[in-house]
């Protein structure tokens, strides 16, 4: 059990690892085409890249006289509320960032670290002083790293806190449904659906849709799509079947940092970004974010150190 939940919060970091490198991409790309428009082609990139791996694992199965997991009511449904999730909050995220900082958005967006836990609260789950720890020093890493002295409330930041509230949604259906289904399906499923919903809305959004812009941008939907989503999410799905949700928001709030290095390392190489350097408190709130990393494994530590005694 211990190693379960070991190898699923390795694969929620490399998640995190994954979104925080794909964050420049997103960036250029949304400064090309209106954001439904991004999110609904590189959500359909994500789902078509996901179709051979689906096949190759079916085939495989096949060979080895395993059954494959079926086509049924629970993935569909599945499927459906985890790519309305999806579509709403990756939509308030980027709409939201038109009136708000980078920073304030990744700390806000970083809230349903706080929000899961509150949510289990009202459903019998109680997580331990130890999580509840981790989340209080997280929080505080995400402060320090994210925002700046400019603490004022404007429609963005609302905006992006119900961004927030809905991604603690997406963690907590998907942390339902994961062990029902195939995640990989699931994964293909809910980029399918949050894909067509995009994509319908990108023809009532301004700027209207052009041939020319997307093609202008299709290193950004290329790299976004099959890494950001069709890699990411993936993997979010399958090591969210072996951790608890709360652990995992922890895990895949990293992303703000990983975001931050990835850019100092790239500017650092000559590119034009914003943001070269990290400034004292900046670095603070990354070590934070790392420690709380370690305090949410403290349970599984001495739950494997009773095992050891007692064997």
């Amino acid at each position: 059990m211990k190693n379960q939940k070991i190898k699923g919060n390795l694969l929620l970091l490399l998640t995190s690892f994954i979104w925080g490198t794909s964050f420049i991409a997103q960036s250029v790309g949304v400064e090309t085409i209106s954001p439904t428009a991004f999110n609904g082609i590189r959500s359909l990139i994500g789902s078509i890249a996901l179709l051979p791996v689906i096949l190759f694992m079916d085939i495989s199965k096949k060979r080895n006289n395993i059954e494959s997991a079926p086509i049924n009511k629970t993935l569909i449904i599945g499927g459906i509320v985890c790519g309305i999730c999806l579509c709403l909050a990756s939509t308030l995220q980027t709409a939201g960032m038109v009136y708000t900082s980078p920073g304030k958005s990744g700390f806000i967006t970083a809230l349903y670290m706080v929000i899961i836990p509150i949510i289990h609260l009202f459903t019998g789950k109680k997580p331990s002083p130890i999580v509840w720890s981790a989340v209080i020093v997280a929080l505080v890493g995400m402060y320090l790293l994210c925002l700046d002295s400019d603490l004022t409330i404007n429609k963005g930041d609302v905006m992006t806190m119900f961004c927030a509230v809905i991604f603690s949604f997406h963690i907590l259906a998907i942390d339902y449904f994961s062990p029902k289904v195939d995640g990989v399906k699931l994964s293909c499923l809910q980029f399918f659906v949050c894909g067509m919903i995009n994509v319908v809305w990108m023809f009532f959004d301004s700027p209207q849709p052009e041939l020319k812009p997307i093609l202008n941008c299709w290193v950004s939907l290329f790299y976004s799509g099959v890494l950001s989503c069709s890699v990411a999410y993936t993997l979010q799905i399958i090591g969210q079947k072996y951790t608890d949700p709360t652990s995992a928001s922890i895990l895949m709030s990293l992303e703000s940092v990983f975001s931050t290095l990835s850019t100092v390392i790239l500017v650092g190489l000559g590119w034009q970004l914003t943001g070269g350097t990290l400034s004292v408190r900046e670095i603070s709130g990354c070590i934070l974010m790392f420690a709380a990393i370690l305090l949410v494994q403290i349970p599984d530590m001495k739950a494997s150190k009773n095992n050891a005694c007692q064997i």
